[in-house]
């Protein structure tokens, strides 16, 4: 007899869990290396606090009344929750503060796409430390957690979530036209970005401009090339990757990183530097971040902040494939 799982949740067997529990052993002690320590926040938040991150949050998969009739929600994401926690339980403490956490989210997916509506997330958050230094902080406990993971091969893409917002601003792009190149550019649809950008009446220019930065990708030669087109919104968010890339060869992990000028998150709550991870061995992102300057001023803290979360599930993937191909290597080698 057959019982199955709601849609995009699935069961995890012994043998998964004692992986996933060695890799989640791994990953957290990069974390306590690095000097955060681990929070844990309830599933389940008031409706009315998740919302004061607005439209910019991922919206919640699942709402309910409780006992006393107060509206609750099942978090969509770990940062939200967090800045609550800093705002609330620390109120009158400068920081920096320093937090690493997992914990499972559930958001509202199209599972046929094979995406998961119930997930295992682990990260860190630090708050209170501004950029570049904050991201750079961020980008490089990641690399470390990445290699204690055993997936040294994995890529961290860098862009700057401002960078086409401020430039369809700077070009006067209406809402409607300005949501359809967005969208766009969220799907990697570059014909589809043309198609939107040749319906505006703009200079050959600024066509031009809109058209290359999402295919501009590499080192930092990205952003020399990137200086060329000029603009506002693209000098300043130029400036910005700059400082931050050269934090990052301090750090000694800017030969990870990969500029992405077309990068964007589905969640609009960050500001300047963006992160995604990608590792050859598979096709999904294994995870991401960047920073949110403006959230912790909406629970009534303003300060700097910048984190990443990493898709535990797919990350123990990306470890299993890693591990085939070696082993395949191996064996070949020694035919």
């Amino acid at each position: 007899m057959s019982h199955p799982t709601p849609p995009g949740t699935r069961d995890i067997l012994p043998d998964e869990m004692r992986e996933l529990r060695a890799l989640r052993s791994a990953l957290f002690d990069v974390f306590e290396r690095f000097g955060y320590g681990e929070v844990r926040t309830p599933t389940i938040e008031y409706d009315e606090v998740l919302a004061r991150a607005g439209d910019a949050a991922a919206p919640p998969a699942h709402r309910f009344f409780d006992e006393s009739g107060d509206l609750v929600a099942m978090r969509s994401d770990m940062t939200i929750p967090i800045a609550r926690l800093v705002a609330t339980r620390f109120p009158d403490e400068p920081g920096p503060f320093r937090f690493s956490y997992s914990g499972t989210a559930y958001r509202a997916v199209r599972p046929q796409r094979g995406q998961m509506r119930e997930f295992i997330q682990a990260g860190v958050e630090l708050i209170g430390t501004p950029a570049p230094e904050g991201t750079a902080e961020v980008i490089e406990v990641l690399s470390a957690a990445l290699d204690a993971a055993g997936l040294t091969r994995a890529v961290i893409g860098l862009g700057d979530a401002d960078l086409v917002r401020q430039l369809l601003d700077e070009l006067g792009i209406d809402e409607p036209a300005r949501a359809a190149i967005l969208g766009r550019l969220a799907a990697r649809d570059l014909v589809g970005l043309e198609a939107e950008v040749d319906a505006l009446e703009l200079g050959e220019r600024e066509r031009e401009t809109v058209l290359r930065l999402p295919g501009m990708r590499g080192g930092a030669e990205v952003l020399e090339a990137a200086h060329e087109l000029g603009g506002e919104a693209v000098e300043r968010a130029t400036g910005r990757l700059t400082a931050t890339f050269e934090a990052l060869r301090d750090r000694g992990v800017a030969d990870r990183i990969n500029l992405d000028l077309g990068l964007l998150r589905d969640l609009g709550y960050y500001t300047g530097a963006i992160v995604e991870v990608y590792d050859p061995a598979i096709g999904h992102i294994l995870g991401g971040g960047g920073r949110y300057d403006d959230l912790m001023g909406r629970f009534g803290r303003p300060l700097p902040a910048a984190g990443f979360a990493l898709f535990l599930e797919r990350l123990h993937v990306a470890q299993a494939e890693e591990e085939r191909l070696a082993a395949a290597s191996r064996a070949g080698g020694g035919a």
